[in-house]
C-alpha cells in the first residue's frame, strides 16, 4: 500500500472511531463473502463493520485518543463502528457469532472505556431503555426517581456490573430480574454489588423521565 493510500486509511478510520458511539473488535478468520455480508445485513444501516489492517487500526486509534486497544489488535481484525443503538447492535454481533463460530467477539470501546469480551456480550443482553424505564416505573412507583441512578449510567457501566456478576455465580438472572428481585438479593449478590463502582446521581431530565413512567403505569391501574 502507497504511503498515500495509508494516511488516507488511518484518517477514515480516525473519523470512525471519533464518531462512533461504540466499537466493537471481533475476529473474522474463517468467515466467507457470502458470511461477511450477511453480517453487515443484520447488524443494520447504524452499524458499519469494516475490515482493516491492526497496524493502521493502532494509529487511528491513537490519533483519535483512544487508549488500551493496542493488545487486542492481533491476527484478522474487523471492526464494527455503531452508531444510535448499541444494545441492537451488540446481539446482532452475538446472535450471528452463536451460529458462525468463526465471529469472535475480542472486546469494545464506549465511553472512553475498553470492555474486554464479556462486556461486549454483556450489553447484548440489555434490553431497550424504553423497556428497562418501562419496569423500573411499575416495580418502584413511589421511589423511582430514587433508584433511576441505575439507568442513568452509561450503557458501559451496565455491562460491567452485568459481566462482574456473571462472575460471581453460574447463572445470572436478566437485568430487569435484577432489579424487581432487589429486595430479596441473597448475601452474595449483595457482595458483589457493593464491590462495583458506585453509580452516579442521575441527571434531572432522567429522573423526570422516570418519575413520568412511574406516574404513567400508576393511571393504566
Amino acid at each position: 500500500m502507497a504511503k498515500s493510500d495509508k494516511v488516507a486509511a488511518v484518517a477514515d478510520l480516525k473519523d470512525r472511531f471519533a464518531a462512533a458511539d461504540a466499537v466493537v473488535l471481533t475476529e473474522y478468520r474463517g468467515l466467507s463473502v457470502i458470511d461477511l455480508k450477511n453480517l453487515r445485513r443484520s447488524l443494520g444501516a447504524e452499524t458499519n463493520y469494516a475490515i482493516a489492517k491492526n497496524t493502521l487500526a493502532k494509529l487511528a486509534a491513537k490519533d483519535a485518543g483512544i487508549d488500551g486497544l493496542d493488545s487486542f489488535l492481533v491476527g484478522p481484525t474487523a471492526f464494527a463502528f455503531i452508531s444510535g443503538d448499541i444494545a441492537s447492535a451488540a446481539k446482532g454481533l452475538r446472535d450471528f457469532a452463536k451460529t458462525n463460530a468463526h465471529l469472535v467477539l475480542k472486546a469494545g470501546f464506549m465511553d472512553g472505556k475498553v470492555l474486554d469480551a464479556a462486556a461486549v456480550k454483556a450489553l447484548a443482553d440489555l434490553e431497550s431503555r424504553e423497556v428497562l424505564l418501562a419496569k423500573l416505573a411499575g416495580a418502584l412507583k413511589g421511589t423511582a426517581t430514587k433508584a433511576a441512578g441505575l439507568f442513568a449510567a452509561s450503557l458501559t457501566q451496565a455491562a460491567q456490573l452485568m459481566a462482574a456478576l456473571q462472575t460471581k455465580k453460574e447463572e445470572t438472572a436478566p437485568v430487569a430480574e435484577v432489579v424487581e428481585e432487589s429486595s430479596a438479593a441473597s448475601a452474595d449478590e449483595t457482595e458483589a454489588a457493593e464491590e462495583l463502582p458506585a453509580v452516579e446521581e442521575p441527571p434531572a431530565e432522567v429522573a423526570e423521565e422516570i418519575k413520568d413512567a412511574a406516574e404513567a403505569a400508576s393511571e393504566k391501574e
